[in-house]
């Protein structure tokens, strides 16, 4: 069975998106790249909430994408995409299944097909919602060393406690750290 996994920024206070929805305070440093870049290699699937969707199909099929990364656009365009949305049926950044409904349902028939990792990149609401329902199997949070004052929680809209057990704790040189926990609610 393949394996999905969420990967969400946040600040040291919590938040994934300051007061303005912006992710402005990111600071990315070269070994968060190469990281980020590595994930293409283990997923064949991305998940997002229509957000994150709308915010990434802005900027990944564009030619200072690939300038700028040319091996993250390459996976963020060419890989299978699911996303969540009431509101959403068809967009032109493909290949992308929109699903309305019983999302979770939908991720699980994902997982028992053959094939690699399944990622959740943003969408905290979305993550927040599948959470409990036992379909995530990995939780990575990448803290920013900033503190925000004020923002989205990184989890909005969680419903009630979801015990987490962790797996792995990563530095990197910049100042990031990488928290990657198992949810115990499977």
């Amino acid at each position: 069975m393949r394996n999905v996994y969420a990967f969400l920024l946040t600040s040291v206070d919590g938040y994934h998106a300051d007061a303005e929805t912006g992710l402005d305070w990111f600071d990315e440093d070269e070994e968060f790249e190469a990281y980020s870049a590595s994930q293409g290699e283990s997923i064949d699937t991305i998940v997002m909430g229509r957000v994150t969707f709308e915010m990434m199909a802005q900027f990944w099929p564009t030619p200072e994408a690939y300038e700028q990364d040319p091996v993250v656009a390459g996976f963020m365009n060419d890989l299978p995409k699911v996303v969540a949305s009431r509101s959403m049926s068809e967009h032109p950044w493909g290949p992308t299944t929109f699903v309305a409904d019983d999302v979770a349902g939908h991720i699980q028939a994902l997982k028992e097909k053959p094939g690699k990792n399944i990622a959740i990149f943003g969408s905290s609401s979305l993550v927040a919602h599948l959470l409990p329902t036992g379909v995530v199997d990995e939780l990575r949070l990448i803290v920013n060393p900033v503190a925000l004052g004020k923002g989205i929680s990184v989890l909005s809209g969680l419903e009630g406690p979801v015990s987490l057990r962790r797996k792995d704790v990563r530095l990197f040189d910049g100042g990031n750290v990488l928290l990657t926990y198992e949810p115990l609610t499977r």
